[in-house]
């Protein structure tokens, strides 16, 4: 086993140097007696007094604990093997020692063990002149002011500063930080613009321990749970890549262009599987893709991130991506059209992929998780606010903070309070949320830095905050124990919590609906009403149109009967004037007939 740690600070840089010597006892400081001031005193009579006006000190020497070793053994006749493997049969036991070897509880054992082994040789060989000591003592830090503190600061070492766009902790410890840079601004990236991403040392901010060269700016990357040497990284050109770091700083391998995203890939996560080989990805232009690392030629699956085809049929375009091991066949998408979509994979269908969508953020949706003591709450930060969901809940958040000044670019839950989450603001503010100690305002507020923030994530043990700067700047914050250490019936406290605001929206959310019915029905009686007007109305405009039309009738046949009997004696009258007169015209004309035969009986003969 070799155990080398190497300072590549200045010695000038570590303080003040600890010496460790044996040596005899040395006089320091010697004051003889002032023989003037003893004509101040009167000399009393003889007494002894013991007198200490200096500091009690004293020299020992130090020494390693002893280790002391005992030998045991046990006797595998019985208990030692499983009733089913014969010790005396070879391959038996061989067939079970690398079934046992193969468990991950097993190599966790032994990687524990390990380090306790490292610490006894270490102990043996070198003194810890920083150790901590009552570290096994329990103590209640729940009364202490929440704080933090910069342990390091991590610059992008080039002259053209890059954005600091994903941060992923190294899963094996929280010695190593894999950090992305790229210039997200469109077309601010000129081509002499590096493209190397690094991989540091926490405690050795001065040079990263490993480059990352890819083909196109890295926007996000992950490693692997499973296999810490291996990280997936998602470029700006849209390829997706995968390096090992024992090969070195290029990629193994990298998608083809054509089989690749379209836009910058913003996420990209590990699934859950056997062989912890398979991840996906997302990216604005509206895919998320799965892909196998040990074949990267194209996706084993896809899916576009279309919630109503019907009603438009333009994809959403993801910004970020949530996963639950628990959960192996859901995912969450955040979209840059701020909503929240929930998926499943096994779905038969591409339209039931998305079960539903949770819609309330007015921009891109820049972090999703869910919280990994309670899975069916979620958070969701994105344009000024951050918002904490349920799954039984579709329409309304059940909790969320009040609308900031600055924009939020990045948030996660705290993995050891189930209470706590973090969130990073365009300010350069991170912000700590407590929402046992309150909800209106952030219990912690650190300024970090003067530009914005962009990414922020948090190491397991939850002591450990990195947060990535505009300019390339990853600052590293301790946390104070109140923060990182879980109160005492928290979990039960803020499960209460929960399920009282889920049963207080789905209230409202009843009552809500019951209005809306309400005015439904409402309006459909008042229309109803007025349709009844309108019919009652058009019946009486009809029958007010027929006695007007039967009136007129009515007069206009009086008239009429009125001229005809007018008519009618009017024509008597004529015909009485007409028959005096025609017996006057016969009279005359007898009259003129025989005026005429005498004159023709007058006139002479020819």
């Amino acid at each position: 086993m070799e155990i080398v740690y190497v300072y590549t600070k200045k010695r000038n840089e570590f303080g003040r140097q600890c010496n460790f010597s044996d040596r005899q006892a040395e006089l320091h400081v010697d004051i003889p007696p002032d023989e003037k001031l003893a004509g101040d005193y009167i000399e009393r009579n003889p007494c002894d007094t013991g007198i200490q006006c200096s500091q009690e000190m004293s020299e020992h020497e130090l020494n390693t604990e002893r280790f002391e070793t005992e030998s045991r053994g046990i006797n595998h006749v019985e208990g030692g093997w499983p009733k089913d493997v014969n010790p005396a049969e070879v391959e038996q036991t061989i067939r079970f020692r690398k079934k046992v070897e193969k468990d991950e509880n097993y190599i966790n054992i032994i990687q524990q063990l390990g380090s306790v082994m490292e610490h006894c040789i270490q102990q043996n060989n070198a003194i810890d002149i920083y150790e901590t000591y009552f570290h096994d003592i329990e103590s209640d830090s729940s009364g202490e002011p929440p704080s933090a503190k910069t342990i390091n600061v991590f610059r992008d070492p080039n002259e053209r500063k890059r954005t600091a766009t994903s941060l992923s902790w190294y899963p094996d410890g929280a010695r190593k930080l894999a950090v992305s840079y790229s210039i997200l601004e469109f077309q601010k990236s000129q081509s002499d613009t590096p493209m190397d991403s690094y991989i540091w040392d926490i405690e050795n901010p001065n040079k990263p321990e490993l480059a990352l060269k890819p083909v196109s700016p890295l926007v996000c990357l992950e490693y692997n749970p499973k296999d810490p040497h291996i990280l997936i990284a998602g470029c700006y050109n849209g390829q997706i890549g995968f390096w090992d770091t024992r090969k070195g700083s290029h990629p193994v391998e990298v998608t083809p262009i054509e089989k690749s995203h379209r836009d910058p890939v913003y996420k990209g996560i590990f699934l859950q599987s056997k062989t912890g080989t398979e991840c996906f990805t997302t990216s604005t232009d509206g895919q998320v893709l799965w892909w196998d690392i040990r074949k990267l030629g194209e996706p084993t699956e896809s899916l576009l991130l279309v919630p109503n085809p019907k009603e438009n049929p333009r994809p959403m375009g993801g910004m970020s991506l949530e996963y639950e091991p628990t959960m192996p066949t859901k995912f969450m998408v955040g979209t840059e059209q701020g909503s929240v979509l929930l998926c499943n994979r096994k779905a038969k269908t591409p339209s039931d992929k998305i079960v539903c969508s949770f819609t309330q953020h007015y921009g891109p949706v820049y972090a999703v998780q869910r919280n990994p003591f309670f899975p069916k709450q979620f958070l969701s930060v994105g344009d000024w606010g951050a918002r904490i969901w349920s799954e039984d809940l579709r329409d309304s958040a059940i909790m969320w903070t009040r609308e900031n000044m600055s924009y939020m670019t990045d948030g996660c839950w705290s993995p050891v309070r189930p209470a706590v989450f973090f969130t990073t603001k365009m300010n350069g503010t991170v912000d700590v949320w407590d929402y046992l100690f309150k909800q209106n305002d952030p219990t912690l507020s650190i300024q970090v830095c003067d530009e914005a923030l962009n990414s922020l994530r948090v190491q397991d043990q939850g002591r450990l905050v990195a947060c990535g700067s505009h300019a390339g700047t990853v600052t590293l914050l301790e946390l104070s124990d109140g923060l990182c250490n879980i109160q005492r019936n928290e979990k039960s406290s803020v499960n209460a919590m929960f399920e009282r605001e889920t049963k207080r929206e789905k209230i409202l959310e009843t009552r809500h609906r019951e209005m809306k019915l309400k005015e439904r029905s409402k309006s459909q009686q008042e229309k109803d009403d007025a349709e009844k007007q309108d019919e009652e109305s058009e019946e009486d405009l009809i029958q007010k149109a027929e006695a007007d039309f039967f009136a007129v009738i009515e007069a206009e046949m009086k008239i009429r009967d009125t001229k005809e009997k007018q008519q009618m004696e009017s024509l008597k009258q004529m015909n009485k004037t007409l028959t005096g007169d025609g017996n006057q015209v016969n009279n005359m004309n007898e009259e003129l007939l025989e005026k005429d035969e005498d004159e023709v009986a007058q006139s002479p003969r020819v």
